[in-house]
C-alpha cells in the first residue's frame, strides 16, 4: 500500500482538530486539503466540487476580513450545472468572494444550459425573435396533426430539472393553438421539468371575463384553470384585456404591457406635445388610455360613449373632451372588427380632430377590420406582434412594432428571479 503524502496528512490532521479549528486551517493544510483548491482549478473542476464551493464561500460570507479582490475579465466567467459563476481564487488571497454576474451580460447568459424556450406553432416567428435577443437558440420540439385534427407533441432534447418557457399565443385559431399550449405544457411536466412558464403575448378568452348578461360562462377562468392543471407554474401575459384576470389563475402571473413600444415608437415622431390628446375608444379603457396619457408627454384625455347593442356591434353616441385641431392617439388593447375604433374616428374627424392614430397591443384584425382601418379615417394604424398577420392584411398604414425585447427581458429577470416591479425595472410596466 503507498504511504500518504504530507497533503494528505495535513487534511487528515485539519479534520482532527474539529470545528473549533480556524476556517484558514483547511487552505493551510496545502492544496488537497483545501475545499477552495476545487475552484482554482479553473472548468476542469467536477459540478459538485462547483457546488460545494459556492456553498462554502456563503457560508464564509458573515467573516469580516480585509480582502483584496481581483478584478476577472467577465468572458471568463462560466456556470456550472446552472450554479451562479464565481471568480477564480488567487494564490495571495483565499477569500475572494463570489461576484454576482451583472444584469444584461449577455456573455454569461448564453451559457446558461438551465434555461430552456420552445415555440409553438402559433407565433414561431416571435419567438425566433425573442429567442435571438436573449442569445439563446429555440429548442427542438416536433409538433403535428393527424388526419383526424389531433395534436401530437415530443420534445427532441432534454428538459429535466430546466426552467422552461413556452411561447405561444391563442391567436385564431383560438381553440387549435389553446389546445396546443397545453399538450406542450403536459409534455413537458411529464418530461421533468423544473419550471414550466407558459408565455401568452395574447390571451384568448380575456374579453368572456364576467357575466354581462344571465346564463352566461366566464370562458377566460375556464381557460385560467386548463393551464393551471396542465401543470404550469407560471403564466406570463401581455395586455390582458381587463387587469382582473390575473386573479383567474392560482399560479404566479406576470403582466407585461405593450405600453413601452409605443411610447418609443411615438417619441421618434414630430409630433408637437401641445397637439396630442389621448382619446379612449370606450369608457372600460378609461384607465389604460389615462395611464398611457401621462407617459405621452402628460397629454389631456378625451373618451368616446358609445353604446353596444350586440357583440362586435358598437354605436358611438358623443365625445367628452376637446379634439378640435389636436392630434388624436386612440389606444385600445386591441382591435377585433375595428367597429369600436372606427366609428371612434369618424367621431373625432367630426370634432375637428386634425389627424387620427389608431394604437392597440393586439391586433387580431378579423373581418371587416381591415376594409375599417384602411378607408382613409387614420393617419396611421399601430399595433404589435403579439399576434401573427398574414401579408394579406397588410396595409400602407399599417406599422408593426416588436415586443420581442420586452418579452425577452422579462423571461430574463423571470428566470433570474429578479424584482419586476421595481426600479430601475419599473419603465417596463411589469405589474
Amino acid at each position: 500500500m503507498p504511504l500518504p503524502s504530507s497533503s494528505s496528512s495535513s487534511a487528515a490532521a485539519a479534520v482532527a482538530a474539529g470545528p473549533a479549528a480556524s476556517p484558514l486551517a483547511a487552505v493551510a493544510a496545502g492544496p488537497a486539503a483545501s475545499p477552495l483548491a476545487a475552484v482554482a482549478a479553473g472548468p476542469a473542476a467536477s459540478p459538485l466540487a462547483a457546488r460545494s464551493r459556492g456553498r462554502l464561500l456563503r457560508a464564509r460570507s458573515g467573516h469580516a476580513a480585509a480582502v483584496r479582490c481581483q478584478r476577472v475579465d467577465p468572458v471568463r466567467l462560466r456556470a456550472v450545472n446552472g450554479s451562479p459563476p464565481c471568480v477564480p481564487l488567487s494564490d495571495r488571497s483565499p477569500w475572494i468572494p463570489v461576484t454576482t454576474p451583472i444584469f444584461g451580460d449577455a456573455s454569461i447568459r448564453k451559457d446558461d444550459t438551465r434555461l430552456r424556450i420552445f415555440s409553438g406553432t402559433a407565433n414561431p416567428s416571435l419567438a425566433q425573435e425573442i429567442a435571438s435577443y436573449m442569445g439563446l437558440e429555440l429548442g427542438k420540439i416536433n409538433i403535428k396533426r393527424f388526419a383526424d385534427g389531433e395534436i401530437y407533441v415530443q420534445l427532441q432534447e432534454s428538459v429535466r430539472g430546466c426552467d422552461v418557457f413556452l411561447v405561444q399565443p391563442s391567436c385564431p385559431p383560438a381553440n387549435e393553438n389553446l389546445m396546443e399550449l397545453l399538450i406542450m405544457i403536459d409534455a413537458c411536466r411529464r418530461a421533468s421539468a423544473k419550471n414550466i412558464t407558459a408565455v401568452i403575448p395574447y390571451f384568448g378568452y380575456a374579453r368572456a371575463d364576467r357575466k354581462s348578461q344571465g346564463r352566461e360562462s366566464i370562458a377566460a377562468k375556464l381557460v385560467a384553470n386548463m393551464i393551471t392543471e396542465a401543470g404550469a407554474n407560471r403564466v406570463l401575459v401581455c395586455d390582458l384585456h381587463s387587469s382582473q384576470a390575473m386573479g383567474y389563475f392560482d399560479i404566479p402571473v406576470d403582466h407585461v404591457y405593450g405600453q413601452p413600444v409605443i411610447l418609443d415608437y411615438l417619441a421618434s415622431k414630430t409630433i408637437c406635445s401641445n397637439d396630442l390628446v389621448v382619446v379612449s375608444p370606450d369608457v372600460g379603457g378609461v384607465a389604460r388610455a389615462r395611464a398611457f396619457a401621462k407617459k405621452l408627454s402628460d397629454a389631456p384625455l378625451a373618451i368616446v360613449d358609445k353604446r353596444r347593442h350586440g357583440h362586435n356591434v358598437a354605436e358611438v353616441m358623443n365625445l367628452i373632451g376637446d379634439v378640435r385641431g389636436k392630434v388624436a392617439v386612440m389606444m385600445d388593447d386591441m382591435i377585433d372588427t375595428a367597429g369600436t375604433i372606427a366609428k371612434g374616428a369618424e367621431l373625432l374627424h367630426q370634432e375637428g380632430a386634425r389627424e387620427v392614430y389608431a394604437c392597440c397591443t393586439h391586433a387580431v384584425f378579423s373581418p371587416p377590420a381591415i376594409e375599417r382601418l384602411s378607408s382613409g379615417l387614420f393617419q396611421e394604424v399601430i399595433i404589435t406582434n403579439t399576434i401573427p398577420l398574414k401579408e394579406e392584411k397588410n396595409f400602407p398604414q399599417l406599422t408593426i412594432l416588436s415586443v420581442a425585447n420586452l418579452l425577452g427581458e422579462t423571461i430574463w429577470r423571470v428566470h433570474d428571479d429578479c424584482s419586476v416591479g421595481h426600479a430601475p425595472y419599473s419603465t417596463l410596466d411589469i405589474d
